[in-house]
């Protein structure tokens, strides 16, 4: 599915779920197990709530769910992290990604990572892949980054921030803010609209939205599933990155 397109200038991935996915990872080995302990289940509804969050945020929300969980939020935290940390090697990159990546690094492109994940996680997951990540330079913007103050997904700020690692003028703030009347907010409004947001989960998907740039949302068919009419207004949805075409965004099309 489709909307407008203009012409790209630079490009923000999503991590978990979007660029890479864990192959021996089961979770019910990690938010299953323990919420399994105290008799409740990990289900995608309840996955799809917590996706994009920053990690405290999203246990939290857990916790208002499951309020009879006898555990404090930083006891949950760190079991989890625990459990992950002995597998995030097993993370492998997912379908179309690898092939992107080199092929918007090799047309200098201007990219950038803007995941919920702190950065000792994403150290963690991205050290075994420097053919995935090396071509970001850095430019990587995590849940934790104290320049977000707390404001993860699905407020703007991450893809904001990332945008401005590349050295785009995008200013602060939703996008409705800006007023279109001004020079000075039509121009960030136009500089916002030549992002493109690459997204895996909705509170992603409403972060770039609300960033002022173009989405595409690219959901796992589990998460499409619990509303497979709902397009929650990405302007293009994918089953993998394997569909992307460049030149759809006036991007260099692949070479073959």
């Amino acid at each position: 599915m489709s909307g407008s397109k203009n012409k790209i200038e630079y490009v923000l991935f999503d991590m978990d779920g979007l660029m890479m996915m864990f192959q021996l990872m089961d979770l019910a080995f990690t938010l299953g197990a323990i919420l399994e302990r105290y008799g409740h289940e990990f289900t995608w509804d309840i996955k799809s709530m917590m996706m994009g969050k920053p990690e405290r945020v999203a246990i939290e929300w857990l916790f208002t769910r499951f309020p009879d969980i006898p555990l404090s939020i930083d006891e949950y935290a760190t079991e989890r992290r625990a459990r992950q940390d002995a597998l995030w090697h097993t993370c492998q990159p997912l379908p179309g990604v690898l092939k992107l990546v080199k092929h918007l690094a090799k047309h200098k492109v201007p990219m950038a990572v803007a995941t919920g994940s702190l950065q000792r996680n994403y150290d963690l997951k991205t050290a075994h892949l420097p053919e995935l990540f090396d071509p970001f330079e850095n430019k990587v913007i995590c849940g934790d980054d104290p320049r977000l103050k707390d404001r993860g997904k699905p407020q703007p700020d991450v893809f904001l921030l990332a945008a401005e690692l590349l050295g785009r003028k995008v200013g602060k703030g939703d996008v409705g803010s800006l007023d279109p009347e001004s020079e000075e907010g039509k121009a960030l409004i136009e500089e916002r609209a030549r992002g493109l947001v690459l997204e895996d989960s909705t509170m992603g998907l409403m972060a770039g939205q609300r960033a002022g740039m173009k989405t595409i949302w690219v959901p796992d068919e589990k998460l499409r599933a619990l509303a497979p009419n709902e397009t929650y207004g990405a302007d293009c949805i994918l089953e993998s990155l394997e569909q992307f075409k460049p030149e759809e965004w006036g991007l260099p099309p692949y070479d073959s």
